[in-house]
């Protein structure tokens, strides 16, 4: 005898909610009809459904992210690098707190060793045919950024290597909800050919007709919502076989307006400071604002010296009271404050790079950065002539073989913007402030 099992997904959809209205009426609409047919649907997703770029997601610290999932009625999630690495430890660990579903993520730990109780290694769900589907999940290892909040971040692949290992004594059909990356997929697909399925996420990959390694096949839906995956199963009840294996893509138009995101400003709308004067910012000349924000972040760091480019203030400040609201439109970004330990000599290069034109003019994407072009530098501590025959650090000359403590964000340590930072040994994260607590910090500062 035969059953069909219909599994759906959804991956880094990074709190870009203009979609989710047709998303949830897409699998509302499936959810109908197989439970018409009697066939088996599951529903999964792979990890950063949150981002705190977005007010509802950042006023809820990702709980109304999680009744979205509770009202779609998913079967179970797992953590992406936006839920784990941008939320405080005690908002990731009482994210899922009214949760309907469940999430697997076996490579989180308590700093003790003690899982949290909100992340299962594994689950097996059974099938009206009596099939048994065990399904294991992982995240992305970024072991400096878990272990400076608070978690115990261990080796996906080897983690999931264990789970698995665990679950082909006890499953018929193996899943893993892997937000690692294509590359770790494949490689995870080697590694484990007893894997059935593999749903991707993290480097936003859109596979539309899925893709096998070996017998394995890995589905992903690109990002931001603007697809939804259906893996179609064809198995046999007697063996307990996939007989087939099928996957596809559903897509959805773009939409402009993001009916969630009122609701979001309306929660923000809590008094930071109040301005007796606008403040303006400029991607391409010198404003305030900028230079104000790079002031704060030598202050926080307790650098010798920063730099810090102008495109991640989005907006200038307006006179009166400066809500949560104001400060997120004007520096929406999961980025962190860093301090990178260079000697003269690098720092040298790394002023002279950030005097490029054509790094100024660059558009960015991803590493955190919500906003558009790299824009101009801002320096404290720094001063150069146009033809940096003279560098000054802290009024001194630069020395080329003294080390400097160098602040600025920690999108630079991952890009390759500044090669020298992106190698240095020494880097130094300061978590969970993001640049808008910062700024905070410094407005009430000077309010006072």
């Amino acid at each position: 005898m035969k059953e069909t099992i219909h599994i759906y997904h959804t991956n880094d959809i990074h709190s870009h909610l203009e979609n989710w209205t047709d998303i949830k009426q897409y699998l509302a609409e499936c959810r109908e009809k197989h439970e018409k047919t009697g066939e088996e649907m599951l529903l999964f997703d792979i990890g950063d459904f949150c981002d705190r770029w977005h007010p509802l997601t950042e006023a809820s610290r990702g709980k109304e992210n999680t009744a979205l999932l509770n009202d779609s009625k998913y079967t179970a999630a797992t953590i992406g690098n936006n839920e784990g690495i941008t939320f405080a430890f005690e908002d990731l660990d009482s994210l899922y707190d009214d949760a309907n579903f469940d999430v697997i993520a076996a490579n989180i730990f308590y700093k003790g060793g003690e899982r949290p109780d909100w992340a299962l290694p594994h689950k097996i769900y059974q099938t009206k045919g009596g099939i048994k589907i065990g399904v294991t999940g992982a995240t992305a290892y970024y072991d400096t950024f878990y272990d400076l909040l608070g978690w115990d971040i261990r080796d996906p692949l080897r983690e999931l290597e264990h789970q698995i290992d665990r679950l082909k004594k006890e499953a018929d059909i193996i899943i893993v909800l892997s937000h690692l990356g294509i590359y770790e997929d494949e490689q995870l697909a080697k590694m484990c050919p007893e894997i059935d399925l593999i749903l991707g996420g993290h480097t936003h990959h859109l596979l539309e007709n899925g893709k096998f390694v070996g017998k394995t096949l890995l589905g992903a839906a690109g990002k931001h919502g603007r697809h939804t995956g259906h893996i179609k199963l064809e198995c046999d009840t007697g063996s307990r076989q996939i007989l087939t294996k099928n996957a596809e893509i559903k897509s959805f138009p773009p939409h402009n307006v993001d009916p969630y995101w009122s609701k979001g400003e309306e929660m923000l709308q809590k008094k930071v400071v109040q301005l007796n004067r606008r403040i303006e910012t400029d991607w391409f000349h010198p404003s305030e604002l900028p230079q104000m924000l790079c002031d704060a972040l030598h202050e926080w760091c307790k650098a010798d010296c920063t730099m810090l480019n102008a495109g991640l203030v989005l907006e200038g400040l307006g006179e009166g009271n400066v809500t949560e609201y104001d400060l997120l439109k004007c520096l929406p970004h999961p980025i962190n404050p860093c301090v990178i330990t260079v000697d003269g000599a690098e720092l040298k290069e790394i002023i002279k790079q950030s005097c490029n034109p054509d790094l100024i003019q660059m558009d960015v994407k991803g590493l955190g950065f919500r906003g558009e072009k790299m824009g101009m530098f801002h320096y404290n501590g720094i001063r150069f002539d146009p033809h940096f025959k003279q560098i000054m650090i802290n009024g001194m000359p630069l020395d080329p073989v003294q080390s400097y403590r160098l602040a600025t964000t920690d999108m630079f340590t991952f890009g390759k913007f500044f090669p020298e930072l992106q190698r240095a040994e020494h880097k130094e994260y300061f978590f969970p402030e993001f640049l808008r607590d910062i700024m905070a910090w410094k407005l009430k500062q000077l309010a006072d």
